[in-house]
């Protein structure tokens, strides 16, 4: 039987520890850890599930690397072709870790109803499209299907059809200028299919997604020209080493840019959650350190009486030390028992029911997203439980200071 497990586990049951003064601040120093282990499950959970959402609205509407001309032109609309007679298209299998690529073409518009008018950018997608990245937005109707002939079905935003007062099955015009000046616009009538709430203001009051072939034919492009390529990767870690990767495989007259480089003001603010998170595990720790520091002291003073006891009896120090360390670690394990709890239980309804709202025009998400993994709640706990209890060992060894006469003699 191990000898200081036993006497630490008849020191927590015994009924006066409950009654004792060390009592109140035992009962804080729980409290402290599981309120630190809440915070930090949550701050953990919300900055990483905010980050990654953002990232997949952004892919999911641009893709992860854009392939284009290599010109000066800084705009959303795409102006000169590209043929899709390319070496990397439509299998980009000279870089590792390219999952899709796929063509697509942009062209300014304006969508003009009875009532309203807006302006838009139509991007035309074709039968390579990766629709799975646009359906977790889709609200209303359904996503259309372009590997046919050609057709008048679009997707267009929330945003956009209570603006023009449209609902699925609408049809509407919309007017593509000309270059040449003096020249008529060039008018389609496309049919609302989907309805998709992305959450992402830019995209939402911007984009209408159809056919390409309509660019194609507005354009006077051939059927094997699209503007841009987009391409996606298994590992979005990874997509800076893969753009590079994919620049070297392109040809001189293309350029490729990520969205990170694209949207850099987006992903320079989520890197400010990076070190927002840190922030809080650390102040959260520390405070948890601090409150169990002032525990273990308390727990020694109270029972000077029996360190003197056992000195006397011929304990050694680190076996008297061990009795109160085990304490210290049922306290710990406790206030993490609790916090895990509830930290989860936050999660779960979150996650689920949405209770936290956020302002999209702030945030890029109308909910706060959640993360929920258990690698990183398991790492947080080994931290939390290494770091206490190295830092238990220093207020420990007052117990190596104490003389077994004075202390049987203590009161």
């Amino acid at each position: 039987m191990n000898l200081e497990y036993f006497i630490a586990k008849r020191l927590i049951t015994a009924k006066d520890y409950k009654s004792s003064i060390s009592a109140p601040i035992i009962k804080i120093a729980i409290s402290a850890i599981a309120i630190g282990m809440v915070m930090m499950i949550i701050s953990v959970a919300t900055g990483v599930g905010l980050q990654q959402k953002i990232r997949e609205k952004i892919s999911a509407f641009n893709g992860q690397i854009i392939i284009s001309n290599y010109d000066s032109n800084q705009s959303e609309v795409t102006l000169v072709p590209i043929s899709k007679k390319q070496n990397f298209y439509p299998n980009f299998d000279a870089v590792a870790g390219v999952s899709h690529i796929q063509g697509i073409a942009s062209k300014a518009g304006i969508i003009r109803t009875e009532n309203a008018f807006e302006g838009v950018v139509f991007k035309g997608v074709g039968a390579d499209y990766k629709w799975d990245n646009i359906k977790e937005y889709l609200v209303d109707g359904k996503l259309p299907d372009f590997s046919d002939k050609i057709n008048e079905d679009v997707v267009i935003s929330q945003f956009l059809a209570d603006r023009l007062k449209l609902k699925v099955g609408d049809p509407f015009n919309t007017f593509f200028m000309k270059e040449g000046q003096n020249k008529l616009p060039n008018i389609r009538r496309f049919k609302i299919v989907g309805i998709f709430n992305s959450g992402f203001q830019e995209f939402d009051a911007t984009y209408v997604l159809g056919d390409i072939r309509h660019i194609q034919r507005i354009n006077k492009w051939k059927a094997d020209q699209v503007g841009a390529f987009e391409v996606f990767v298994d590992d979005f870690d990874n997509i800076q080493s893969v753009g590079e990767e994919v620049y070297q495989h392109t040809g001189a007259t293309l350029d490729t840019k990520t969205i990170i480089e694209k949207y850099s003001y987006i992903f320079e603010w989520l890197q400010l959650f990076d070190f927002n998170i840190i922030v809080i595990l650390i102040v959260m720790i520390l405070v948890a350190t601090i409150n169990m520091v002032v525990a273990l002291l308390v727990l020694i003073l109270e029972r000077t009486q029996m360190i003197g006891i056992l000195k006397a009896l011929g304990a050694n120090n680190w076996s008297i030390r061990k009795i109160f360390l085990y304490n210290a670690s049922y306290l710990i394990l406790r206030g993490l028992f609790w916090g895990n709890l509830i930290g989860i239980a936050i999660l779960l309804i979150q996650k689920y029911f949405g209770i936290i709202k956020l302002n999209p025009e702030n945030y890029y998400v109308d909910q706060a997203p959640v993360y929920l993994n258990w690698g990183y709640i398991l790492l947080l706990n080994g931290l939390t439980i290494s770091v206490c209890f190295l830092v238990l060992l220093i207020p420990s060894y007052i117990i190596t200071k104490i003389s077994p006469v004075k202390a049987i003699r203590f009161d």
